[in-house]
């Protein structure tokens, strides 16, 4: 059973999904238009609530959660509510998991010199690397909040063509994407001063040697916006670091390979439990 729940963080609502007992799981969803935590989550949860306590949040303008944008430090801001949602639920140390946006929160605040949110082990998935530029990623950054700009963010993130081709599949993302406030929060955050520099982009080149937990990057094997070869990249400069590489996937492996991904994602918990 996964349960909907929300809860004030320093003034600010925020949804989450809350399954099972025992240690502390965090999943933290992608950054695209239309996801939430449910979308992204939905086939992990249960798998890993039979032996894991599951926290999925909504973070910060997306689902459940206050469409709040801070136009200096939005990565920030959502790295600190993270750090604060654990904090208010009672969480002092958990394995973290992202997926794109949501990996990259995670392993940008791991190489800061110093990290607030409490990790004890890392699951990077599709989030790190230099993004490619091509129609894919325009398609994510141009959307017009109509249901074939929809699709067209559909098609970029998965491998599989049935996607974009679910018509009840398109709209469930699209009615997330044009809730209250979701549209605007996640379109006002990409707006520049004219003149200004555009902020950098993720990037393979972070300060990794300063992650000292186990770490598992993982790459969609037919992923639309990352280049092959940036997970084995990135888990090289990371001390206790792994990866995989999830074949017939795209951008979100956990939605278009679960069985796969769930049986990684226990595996590497259990490795880490047994050392």
């Amino acid at each position: 059973m996964i349960d909907q729940h929300s809860v004030l963080v320093d003034g600010l609502v925020t949804g989450y999904l809350d399954a099972g007992n025992g240690e502390p799981v965090v999943l933290l969803h992608g950054g695209e238009f239309g996801v939430n935590a449910r979308i992204g989550w939905e086939h992990t949860i249960e798998a890993l609530a039979q032996r894991y306590r599951v926290l999925a949040p909504d973070m910060l303008g997306f689902g459940e959660s206050a469409k709040v944008v801070d136009f200096t430090d939005g990565r920030g801001m959502r790295i600190r509510h993270l750090a604060r949602f654990c904090e208010v639920m009672g969480i002092d140390s958990a394995h973290f998991v992202g997926n794109s946006m949501g990996a990259i929160n995670i392993l940008v605040d791991a190489t800061s010199e110093v990290p607030v949110l409490p990790v004890r082990s890392i699951v990077a998935i599709c989030g790190g690397g230099e993004i490619l530029r091509n129609e894919h990623v325009n398609a994510l950054y141009d959307y017009d909040a109509t249901l074939e700009g929809m699709r067209r963010i559909v098609t970029a993130l998965f491998h599989d063509a049935s996607y974009p081709a679910d018509e009840s599949y398109v709209r469930r993302r699209y009615d997330s994407s044009i809730a209250p406030g979701a549209w605007e929060s996640l379109a006002a955050a990409r707006f520049r001063r004219p003149g200004l520099e555009p902020p950098a982009t993720p990037s393979s080149s972070r300060a990794y040697e300063r992650i000292t937990v186990p770490a598992l990057v993982v790459e969609g094997g037919a992923d639309k916006l990352l280049p092959a070869g940036w997970a084995a990249e990135i888990a090289g400069q990371i001390k206790h670091g792994c990866s995989a590489v999830i074949d017939g996937a795209g951008h979100c492996p956990q939605i278009e390979q679960p069985d796969v991904v769930n049986a990684l994602l226990l595996d590497f918990f259990e490795g880490i439990g047994n050392e």
